[in-house]
């Protein structure tokens, strides 16, 4: 079974890209788990921040962004110890927390922040067809724009590169390569470019 390039034979990567990578998700719930997932990569490879997925599920109340909007001083300290399981560094916990409120403040606005999020792609995935993973972009004009808007809205760790990374894992953008056993069904309906 053809799989793109960069996954690697770990089972936990294999199921990140076999049953998520690029397909269309449309729960608030999940769509604020990657974001602060995606958020927290800066820097790092995806691959350590799948193996530390339970341990921020943990640590950010199961990404209900409500609560984690209200984390303190003291929630933030107990994140930062050693004990929390996830990347410390105050930077990305603080933007966690500060995208929480954006995130519900938004919700509050359009009924969802999934309405909100499809509405840049006008509710259809886009769907690339990359023969080679060396093809695939780290990056778009769309990507660009959305990030300027977020930051507008407030929000914070969401420059161009890790939205981009955000639209490929929520579906947004489709980058599984033509010849991955995932393409043909995930490309569907959607809008090839």
């Amino acid at each position: 079974m053809e799989r793109c390039g960069w996954v690697n034979d770990d089972p936990l990567y294999l199921r990140y890209h076999d049953e998520e990578w690029g397909v269309p998700v449309h729960d608030d719930r999940k769509l604020f788990e990657f974001l602060v997932l995606e958020s927290a990569q800066a820097g790092l490879s995806w691959y350590t921040i799948l193996q530390k997925r339970e341990a921020y599920r943990r640590a950010f109340a199961k990404f209900d962004p409500t609560q984690v909007a209200a984390f303190d001083e003291a929630k933030i300290a107990e994140l930062l110890s050693e004990g929390s399981g996830i990347v410390r560094n105050r930077a990305k916990i603080e933007a966690a927390i500060n995208n929480a409120g954006r995130f519900a403040d938004i919700q509050a606005r359009c009924g969802s922040f999934a309405n909100y999020l499809w509405s840049f792609v006008d509710g259809k995935p886009i769907v690339n067809a990359f023969r080679d993973a060396t093809e695939v972009l780290t990056q778009t004009a769309l990507s660009e724009l959305i990030s300027r808007e977020w930051k507008r809205e407030g929000f914070r760790f969401v420059g161009p590169t890790i939205i981009y990374s955000y639209m490929q894992a929520v579906g947004m953008t489709m980058d599984h390569v033509v010849s991955c056993f995932r393409y043909a069904s995930l490309a569907g309906s959607s809008v090839v470019c």
